[in-house]
Parts: C-alpha cells; structure tokens; sequence
C-alpha cells in the first residue's frame, strides 16, 4: 500500500509532494511542486482502500483509462490533467493546481449567496458539464466541494472526475459511491437509467445548497416519503422562478427534471437564447451593452453602463445624479446590468462583485477613508496613493478583480469620497433590491 508523504521526490525528483489535500471514496490527492517548471500541480491516485482490493490492477487500469481521457479535454472551467505517471506501481495523474476555496468552504465562510453570485458560478459549471456531456461523460459526483473559485479571477472550476464514466444513455451498471444529498435517486441503484438528467439533478441540488446554505433532503429518504423544503422556505428573496426552476430540477424521478443542461440553463435563463429579453420593463434596452460586454469591448461596455443608468433615473441631459436618484434605482434594471457584468466577465467585474470585497475589507454605510483606499488600492482605482484617472483605468479581463464597472472620466482632489458615495448608494440599492 503506498502512502506518499511530505518533501518525498518522485519520478526521479521531478516532483517533490508537498501535502496531502484531501481524498473520497476512490482517490487520494497530494500538493506537489514540479521541480520542472517551478509550479505548483496536484497528483491523485486511488486511494489506500482501493489499494487493497483484490482487483486493484483492474481498477488502477480503468483510473488510467479515465485520466487520460480527460487529459483530451479543454475547458476554462475544467480543471486540466496534464499527464500520468507510475511510480513502483501506482499510477498518478498530475493536474493543474487552482489556488482558491471550494464553494462549499465559501458558503460556509459567506452565508447563503445572491442569486446573482450563485447563478454566475451555476452557468459556469453548466457550460463544463455541456461540454463533458458532449464527450460521451456523466461527472456523477458534482457539489460544492468539488467547485473551485479561483482566488484571482473568482471563476468556477469543476474537479474531482473521480466518479465520471462514459454513458451511452440506457440502462446500466455503474458504482453505487454517491454524496448525500446531491445524488439523484438512480444513483442509489446498482442498475439505473443514466442520462444528463444525471448531473442536472447534483446541479439543480448545488444551487439549492449556493442560496439556502442547506443541503437538499437525499434522495433516498424523499423516495421514502420525506419531503424536500423548497429553497424558498429557507431564503425567501429567493424569486418564485428561481424557486421554481431548481425544485423542477432536483425532482425525485428522472423524467420530471430538465433533460439536458441546456434545458436547466434556459430553465433558469442562463442560457444566451435566454438573453432575448433585454429590454426593461421601464423600456431600456440593454442589447447594446450586452453587445459590448460579449465582444470584451470593457471600455464601451463602462460607457454604455454609466449612459443606461442616467436614463433609468432620467438624468442623461445632467449627465449625472445625486445620491437620492441612485437610493431609488429600479431594481430590475440594476439586476440586468450587474447579471450581465457577471455573465461575461466570468464573475470578474459586477456591481456585486465590488460590494463583496468592500464588505469583506470592514466597508459599510460609513465613510472610512482608510478602509475606502485599501479597497480601491485593491481594485486598482488607488495607486502609490494617487487616484487613478479613468484614462489609465484598465479596460481589460486581466485587470484585478471588481475593477469595472467604474464609470465617470475624472478624479479630482474630492474623486475618492465622490466615488465612495456614489458606490455605496449602488451598494445600498443591491441590499434593498434584494439582488
């Protein structure tokens, strides 16, 4: 049985194990450094119980099998395998390492999310599985603890391909290793019928867990009799669509739910067919902005969101408002403008995004300038003490998390504070919308 430990050399020193991370039913996973390219990478193997069954080769082949079928796929929100290696006859696949706190560390740490927050990691994961379901897989094990939020760019990452298996969409035999709560019911049966529908159940159940901080009633027991709470009882700013479309999603039989991600997605209006509708019910259309945000134009984008909010409030011929204008904003427009930041900036950049880390620095209601530059040092709007002029803001995805929108084309001796007060009624505005 092999148990690799801390500052053990392997493959001749090309890595050098660091810890061990964690590990589930079937594997184990180390921190190591690749001494080759003086970076950090993950190992998994099978774990000690695995490596002590009588099959074990046959297990170990089918685990290869397995990672070099993923080693084939590339998705910005899959966690990449960069290769397999045996060391005295236990195989190891080497992985990227994602420096960041799983989702269900987050929540923990966070509260329930917004359903903003939640459904911008929500539509990221779904577009991993979109593209896992494409290459013949079921993930099979998809939950909190196996989302990733990468600590720079705050993008979901789906891990731990421990339970993937091909499937070709009819009855069959798959392992009985599940996670209370996020596995649907044919998961609790040696044979079932296996489909997308799947996976869409653990991501409809993840959902659900994002915004309630609770996890959903398992499977078996609601086979029983027992029924789920809806998410609504436990977050009741959760919207009766949203309530509806995840109670739709983790229904107790298969042909209840959505069928395919897509279906999910559209579901709950995530999917870009869903987009259609950009146009408020006060008559702003938001199509331009959208236009703008898709094609990575950050710089129109910030523009056209400062032009779409002096119309909301009617103030375009002023071109700018007081503080009273932003405290009765109407909530459905500042919903689509920040749900649209989030959607392609892959969470980067939003309204939200910017009131997380202000709260999470000690901000509130309250002007403190300490607290105020050590934020905006950290977005990148203070700089060597100064404040950064809009021409020098930076109009790109790798500027530093919450860095747009910005909005407004001058800083001046009194830039910083009339930065905070407009930003803070944006805050206020999101706490009483709810959003």
């Amino acid at each position: 049985m092999k148990l690799w430990t801390p500052n053990q050399e392997l493959k001749n020193g090309r890595f050098i194990i660091q810890k061990v991370m964690g590990g589930g039913g079937f594997g184990l996973t180390y921190k190591a450094l690749d001494t080759s390219k003086d970076k950090m990478v993950v190992i998994k193997t099978l774990n000690q119980f695995q490596q002590t069954q009588e099959d074990f080769e046959q297990r170990q082949e089918k685990f290869l099998n397995e990672a070099l079928r993923l080693a084939q796929c590339s998705h910005p929100h899959i966690v990449k395998v960069y290769e397999v290696f045996r060391e005295e006859g236990l195989w190891g696949m080497v992985m990227e390492y994602v420096d960041g706190d799983d989702l269900g560390v987050y929540v923990e740490n966070n509260g329930p999310l917004s359903a903003t927050e939640a459904l911008c990691y929500i539509e990221q994961i779904s577009q991993a599985l979109e593209y896992v379901h494409r290459q013949g897989f079921l993930h099979r094990d998809v939950k909190p603890n196996n989302i990733l939020l990468r600590r720079e760019t705050q993008e979901a990452i789906l891990i731990d391909f421990g339970l993937a298996r091909e499937y070709t969409g009819k009855t069959g035999s798959m392992t009985n290793a599940k996670t209370e709560g996020y596995a649907p019911i044919e998961q609790y049966e040696r044979r079932g019928e296996f489909g997308e529908y799947t996976d869409v159940y653990a991501l409809a159940a993840t959902l659900y867990s994002l915004v309630t901080k609770e996890v959903p009633i398992p499977a078996n027991f609601r086979k029983k009799g027992l029924s789920l709470p809806p998410p609504q009882q436990y977050n009741p700013t959760i919207s009766d669509d949203l309530n509806a479309a995840i109670v739709r999603g983790i229904a107790l039989e298969p042909q209840n739910r959505p069928q395919s991600v897509l279906e999910f997605q559209e579901l709950l209006g995530i999917h870009p067919q869903a987009e259609a509708h950009l146009k408020s019910s006060l008559g702003i259309n938001y199509s331009q902005l959208r236009n703008f945000l898709a094609s990575g134009r950050w710089k129109e984008a910030d523009r056209e969101t400062a032009r779409m909010m002096l119309a909301v409030t009617g103030r375009e011929k002023e071109g700018w408002f007081a503080v009273e204008d932003i405290e009765m904003f109407r909530c459905e427009d500042l919903q689509i403008i920040d749900q649209l930041w989030l959607k392609y900036s892959h969470g980067r950049f939003g309204f939200t995004i910017q009131k997380r880390i202000y709260e999470a620095m000690g901000g509130n209601k309250d002007y403190d300038a300490d607290v105020w530059e050590a934020f905006s040092d950290r977005i990148g709007w203070h700089k060597n003490g100064d404040w950064v002029t809009y021409n020098n803001i930076i109009f790109d995805i790798s500027a530093p998390v919450a860095h747009l929108p910005r909005g407004g084309s001058t800083v001046g001796e009194w830039g910083g504070f009339v930065l905070w007060l407009g930003l803070c009624g944006v805050f206020s505005r999101i706490d009483s919308c709810e959003l």
